[in-house]
């Protein structure tokens, strides 16, 4: 089988940590999660690590166990090799090993290649009508592990990293259960929440993962929508005026957050009129922007905007996209000179918990079953059944 090797420096990182283990933390670390067995499989998660693509770069850093679509041994892989795999005529070829479907599982608690990174599990590879999917089959408290490190920094306080394992978990069993499809349960992206395997683990996001094991938020007994952004401005929101096709969420309602004097408690952007009305297409030259709808805490809802060509009723969603803005709560004025400033305050949508707001609440000795109260009200802390 054709095969072509890993960066130098990846082989050498694997093939040399338990000579250097001691000598730097990071490489302590490394070795750390090389050499813990994973834990016993209680839940396992489908993550599509690549989606729609035509050709997939997979590989083992043991030697992999190649089988086919009914679990057939076909094959296997050596270890610490790149290999493409690519789709075509509903079948993968990985070399001269093709199949329906192909599953590459490591020996010996190996670790998977997908793409450009390393990930705990095994990989399943399918072919769809819109191209080659690759999908990571991990255990969800694993799955968790990087998750952690991913959305929140793993040197904030252990509490705040409980909290966000405990949504981050109750998240991806919301998703799988509403919003999975027949290959996989979520995605790696900020459309479901990031995942970056052993890229983002870290010692702190393992004990926050395994202090908080199978704990999640429920509501009449069903997992939660425990959403979460990092910070919300000063207040969070009720979900039905940030969504408005969502209907009232007793769990998901608007409370006072604890971010003041974070990084994008206060931010502000500046345009030129030419780049605003580049950015905003179909009114000429903007001449101002009034907010038509605002939400109680004056999040955008709609705004007018007026040009010297024509008038347009933008949602606050589009206009941050278009803009680049960090959230949809900011206002807009002319700053005097042919141009426009934009203040605003928070990042991410305001709905859920607001990761500085529990990094703040921790660091006063606030534990994390009372900052998941506080954000998710009416929600019940539960264990997860084995």
């Amino acid at each position: 089988m054709t095969s072509r090797h890993f960066p130098v420096f990846l082989v050498s990182m694997l093939k040399q940590l338990i000579l250097l283990g001691g000598r730097n933390w990071w490489l302590s670390f490394l070795l750390w999660i090389v050499l813990v067995g994973p834990a016993q499989a209680a839940t396992q998660l489908r993550v599509a690590i690549q989606e729609g693509v035509s050709r997939v770069q997979v590989g083992s850093s043991t030697r992999a166990i190649v089988r086919d679509s009914t679990g057939q041994e076909i094959g296997e892989l050596e270890a610490l090799n790149a290999f493409n795999a690519q789709g075509g005529g509903g079948n993968v070829a990985l070399g001269q090993l093709r199949s329906h479907q192909l599953w590459i599982e490591p020996t010996d608690n190996g670790f998977v290649w997908i793409g450009d990174r390393w990930y705990r599990g095994r990989t399943q590879l399918v072919p769809t009508g819109k191209g080659l999917v690759a999908v990571n089959y991990v255990d969800l408290e694993q799955y968790l592990y990087s998750v952690l490190g991913a959305e929140m920094s793993a040197s904030w306080p252990l509490e705040a990293l409980k909290a966000q394992a405990v949504a981050a978990r109750t998240y991806a069993l919301y998703k799988r259960a509403t919003g999975g499809n027949s290959v996989f349960d979520v995605g790696d992206t900020t459309q479901w929440q990031v995942y970056k395997g052993l890229e983002t683990e870290a010692k702190s996001t393992h004990q926050a993962v395994e202090s908080t094991a199978g704990q999640v938020l429920t509501y009449g007994g069903q997992p939660i929508l425990a959403v979460f952004h990092a910070s919300s401005g000063g207040h969070t929101e009720n979900v039905e005026d940030i969504w408005r096709q969502s209907q009232s969420l007793p769990y998901l309602r608007g409370v006072a957050d604890y971010d003041m004097g974070t990084p994008n408690f206060e931010w502000t952007k500046s345009l030129s009129r030419s780049e605003l009305s580049r950015k905003i297409s179909g009114v000429g030259s903007v001449i101002s922007m009034t907010p038509e709808s605002t939400t109680p805490q004056g999040r955008i809802v709609t705004m007018l905007v007026q040009g010297d060509r024509g008038t347009r009723h933008v949602s606050g969603s589009d206009l941050r996209s278009a803009l680049g803005l960090k959230s949809t709560l900011f206002v807009v004025n002319s700053d005097g000179n042919n141009g426009f400033q934009i203040q605003g305050r928070g990042y991410g949508h305001g709905l859920g918990l607001s990761q500085w707001g529990a990094r703040n609440l921790a660091a006063q000795g606030t534990n994390y079953q009372q900052i998941l109260g506080h954000y998710y009200q009416s929600a019940t802390l539960s264990q997860l059944q084995s």
